[in-house]
C-alpha cells in the first residue's frame, strides 16, 4: 500500500508540474460553465415588437406597455395595416409583430377578442421562444386587468412553466456542461496520461517495479479522480451562487451519481489507452469519440427525442446522456432517487463492462 501511495504522489507531483494541463484541468470547467451561463444562451433579450392596433383601446395599451417593460421585448414599430407586417420583416426591421383583432376591449367580453403573434421562422427554436415569452406576458397582463368572470383563455392560451419559471438557458447547460468537463478530464486525460508512458518507453520500467501492473494503472487514475472531484464541487458552487441555478434535489445522492459517472469516464480513459499507441491518436479518439458525440448526442444542447432512430440509438450508448439525464432530474426537478434507478442501472453497467474490458485488454497488451 505504501507503494501504491508513493505512485500516487508521483502522479500529483507531475500533474503539479505541468502548468497547461493545470490550466486545462482547473480553468476548463471556469471558462465553460461561464460561456455557457452567460455568452451561449438560448434565452431571448431586446426582441424588437411591431404592434398593429386598429383598436387602441385601454386594454391593448396596457398589454403593449407590459410588453415593452420587459426585458425581452422593446416596441419599436406601430403599424397601421396587415400590408406593413410584411414589408417589416423583409426590410428586418422588427423580429416580432404583435396583431390585435378590432374592437378588441368590447370583444373580450363576448369572448371573441384575438391576439396574433407574427414570427419570423427562419430560425425555428428562437421564433418559437419569442412566441412562447410574448403569449406568457401578454397572458399574465389579461389575468390582471381584466374583471372577474372573463375567461383570460379569449385572449391568449395561459402557458405554465415547471421547474425552470423563468426559461433561463443556465438550467439546460449546467448539466450538460458537468457530463462534458467530467467526460473529458477523467477519459481524455487518463488516457494520454498513459499512452505517454508507453510512447515514451517508461511505462516497461513502471512495470517492472515491485508495484503490481494494476496497481500503476489505478495510481495513474486517482490523481484525475480527485481533480475531477475538485471541478465537480467548483461547478456546482458557481451554477447555484454565479448563475442562480439551485440544486432542488438532493445533493449527496448528486455527487454520489456523480462519482458513479466519473468511475465510468475513468473506465473509458483506460479502455481508449489500451487500443491506443500514441497521444495523437489518444487525443483524437478522445475528440471523435467522446467530445462531439457528447456535445452533439447526449441532449446536452438538442434534445434526443427530436433525433433520428439511428442517432437515438448510438446516444444510449453514450454515458454522458444517462448522466445529464440523472442530473437534471435530481438537480432541476428535485425528483427523488427512486426516479433516477434507471440511469444508475445503465450506468453501473457500462462502469462494469468498461473497466472489464479496458483491465483485461491492458493487460493483454502489457504481457
Amino acid at each position: 500500500m505504501k507503494q501504491f501511495i508513493a505512485f500516487v504522489r508521483k502522479e500529483f507531483f507531475h500533474i503539479f508540474r505541468d502548468r497547461r494541463t493545470m490550466l486545462i484541468l482547473l480553468g476548463m470547467p471556469v471558462v465553460q460553465i461561464i460561456l455557457f451561463g452567460f455568452a451561449i444562451t438560448t434565452e431571448v433579450k431586446n426582441v424588437r415588437v411591431a404592434v398593429l392596433d386598429p383598436s387602441n383601446d385601454i386594454v391593448t395599451r396596457r398589454i403593449i406597455d407590459r410588453l415593452d417593460a420587459s426585458e425581452y421585448f422593446s416596441v419599436t414599430t406601430n403599424l397601421n395595416t396587415p400590408d406593413e407586417v410584411e414589408k417589416s420583416f423583409r426590410r428586418g426591421d422588427i423580429d416580432l409583430a404583435v396583431v390585435f383583432s378590432e374592437q378588441f376591449a368590447n370583444h373580450v367580453y363576448t369572448g371573441d377578442a384575438c391576439v396574433q403573434l407574427v414570427a419570423d421562422a427562419t430560425d425555428p427554436n428562437t421564433a418559437t421562444t419569442q412566441t412562447g415569452y410574448a403569449a406568457n406576458i401578454i397572458s399574465s397582463a389579461g389575468r390582471e386587468m381584466l374583471p372577474a368572470g372573463v375567461q383570460v383563455s379569449t385572449i391568449v392560451p395561459e402557458v405554465k412553466l415547471l421547474y425552470n419559471p423563468q426559461m433561463k438557458s443556465a438550467y439546460n447547460f449546467v448539466p450538460g456542461v458537468m457530463g462534458l468537463i467530467l467526460m473529458l478530464i477523467c477519459a481524455m486525460m487518463t488516457s494520454i496520461s498513459i499512452v505517454r508512458e508507453k510512447e515514451t518507453g517508461t511505462m516497461e520500467i513502471l512495470l517492472v517495479s515491485p508495484v503490481k501492473p494494476l496497481f500503476i494503472i489505478l495510481a495513474k487514475a486517482v490523481p484525475y479522480f480527485v481533480l475531477s472531484f475538485v471541478n465537480l464541487t467548483t461547478i456546482l458552487l458557481l451554477s447555484v451562487y454565479v448563475l442562480d441555478v439551485p440544486v432542488a434535489g438532493s445533493l449527496f445522492w448528486l455527487i454520489v451519481v456523480s462519482l458513479l459517472f466519473i468511475f465510468v469516464s475513468l473506465a473509458l480513459g483506460l479502455l481508449i489507452s489500451s487500443v491506443t499507441r500514441t497521444q495523437v491518436a489518444a487525443m483524437l479518439a478522445s475528440g471523435l469519440i467522446l467530445m462531439m458525440p457528447t456535445m452533439l448526442l447526449s441532449g446536452m444542447i438538442f434534445p434526443i427525442e427530436s433525433m433520428p432512430l439511428l442517432l437515438q440509438g448510438i446516444s444510449a450508448v453514450l454515458p454522458a446522456r444517462w448522466y445529464i439525464q440523472a442530473v437534471r432530474k435530481l438537480m432541476i426537478e428535485g425528483v427523488d432517487i427512486s426516479l433516477v434507478l434507471t440511469e444508475v442501472s445503465i450506468l453501473a453497467v457500462m462502469a462494469v463492462a468498461l473497466i472489464t474490458i479496458s483491465f483485461k485488454k491492458f493487460k493483454n497488451r502489457l504481457e
